[in-house]
């Protein structure tokens, strides 16, 4: 059945208060570790308030980073809590297909840091992580050094061309004339102006297999343009090689759109792992067959952000660098107060805005457990919530809401009370209508109201 848009509003919960506690952050001077040259900090301090709370440091404004510092704050009133983001302003990734061919506007997508932080009461702090003393509990960014009593990593992904080539210059030739546009920015813009100019031929998309950035978006990504070619009779279509042998996740709802709305405008190939990519000749190989494209995006694989990398709290290359944490408490293997969460994180939940958002609440709540000096929380389950356009005019969506549970036996996370519609054809229009019902709601929860 289609969730309905009073549903899709209470996807995401509001957090509750509790109540304060003691702690301190200094305001030394520091010095730069002399046993390990890579963690020296810089000697000056950063522009930010002196307190004798407890600090709580959250570095990264994506959907995790934003959800942490608001509950953060929420949960224990009198932390002192600060959002660390290299970015003067968020873009959405989510909804952001439906941008890419004018379904929703820039200003639906952006939204201002200092409008959350004066909504919840926290600070905004312009600068980027650039590097960490774990021991003296000194994090360095540009703009000065910042001392906490906990820090929270959320840094995302970064993108992984390494099975593609290991030529630097050729990495770079593939972000630049051919973003992803999995990362919010100038590769959606690159990409919208790829899109708005084609003129025909094939549009060559990929899917990469692991667990990438919001399964979905691909395939959605896929009908939306495919839509768009057919709405604007432009005589190409998207071409799209997928390296698993299947959609990966809701395959139903996907393949009949496929199937039914865009047969002349859309080639679906699935097993299809690229060998080879001449760029000069516009042409992919993969182990049987070559494919010739006049425009493309190549989605390569995902790791953990560097960030994880350099201050050395990542897994290594087979677990794709991602966070090195204890998967129940979200706490920093072998580091103090150190909490990592997001898409970065290496269970095999979703890669997603609702995903990080629930993911968020979860790891202030034992944040604020230890700074109220409260018991320790039980385990908490991740939200997924996903709607993914199938067609743009007339606009149809498709869904899956599911959480996850945890084997102790076997120490493996699993899907839980799994719910979706792919029911496209009855119940599209209203979960299209939800999806923006969804998105409004969780803006809302990571910025408050626009006035504020």
């Amino acid at each position: 059945m289609a969730i309905s848009r009073r549903e899709a509003l209470t996807l995401s919960g509001a957090a509750v208060v509790s109540t304060a506690l003691n702690g301190c952050t200094g305001s030394s001077e520091p010095k730069p570790n002399s046993d390990n040259p890579s963690s020296s900090i810089n000697n000056y301090k950063a522009p930010l308030h002196d307190t004798t709370k407890p600090r709580v440091v959250v570095v990264g404004g994506g959907w995790s980073g934003l959800s942490v510092a608001k509950n953060t704050k929420a949960f224990a009133p009198d932390a002192d809590v600060i959002l660390v983001e290299q970015r003067h302003e968020f873009k959405s990734c989510p909804v952001s297909n439906l941008w890419l061919v004018d379904k929703v506007d820039s200003e639906f997508l952006t939204h201002d840091y200092l409008q959350a932080a004066r909504h919840y009461n926290y600070t905004y702090f312009h600068a980027t992580a650039i590097g960490l003393d774990k021991e003296k509990q000194i994090l360095d960014t540009s703009n000065g050094y910042i001392e906490y009593d906990y820090l929270v990593l959320a840094p995302g992904i970064d993108y992984d061309y390494s099975r593609w080539t290991d030529d630097i210059a050729f990495e770079n030739r593939l972000k630049q004339e051919y973003p992803a546009a999995f990362m919010p920015g100038s590769e959606h813009l690159t990409l919208k102006n790829k899109i708005k100019n084609f003129k025909g031929g094939n549009f060559l998309m990929t899917v990469p297999s692991g667990n990438y950035r919001c399964l979905p978006a691909p395939y959605e990504r896929a009908c939306v343009i495919a839509d768009y070619f057919k709405q604007n009779n432009i005589k190409g279509k998207v071409l799209l090689l997928d390296e698993n042998n299947s959609i990966t996740i809701k395959e139903k709802g996907f393949q009949s759109a496929f199937d039914e709305l865009y047969k002349d405008y859309l080639e679906y190939i699935p097993g299809a792992p690229i060998n080879e990519i001449d760029l000069d000749n516009k042409i992919v190989y993969t182990e049987f067959d070559e494919y010739e494209f006049a425009d493309a995006s190549f989605y390569p694989h995902v790791r953990g952000g560097k960030i994880l990398e350099k201050f050395g709290l990542a897994k290594d290359a087979k677990n794709k660098l991602e966070a090195h944490i204890n998967q129940l408490t979200y706490e920093a293997i072998g580091a103090k107060n150190i909490f990592i969460s997001g898409d970065t994180r290496p269970m095999g939940f979703s890669k997603s805005g609702n995903t990080s958002n629930t993911e968020g609440q979860y790891v202030a709540r034992i944040i604020a457990s230890k700074i109220n000096n409260t018991k320790p929380i039980a385990w908490e389950p991740a939200t997924t919530a996903c709607f993914s356009a199938v067609s743009i005019q007339p606009e149809k969506a498709i869904y899956i809401y599911t959480q996850y549970s945890y084997d102790k036996e076997t120490k493996t996370f699993n899907f839980a009370d799994t719910t979706a519609d792919e029911n496209w054809k009855t119940n599209g229009p209203t979960n299209a209508d939800s999806n923006y019902s969804w998105a409004t709601s969780l803006y809302f929860d990571m910025f408050g109201s626009k006035d504020s």
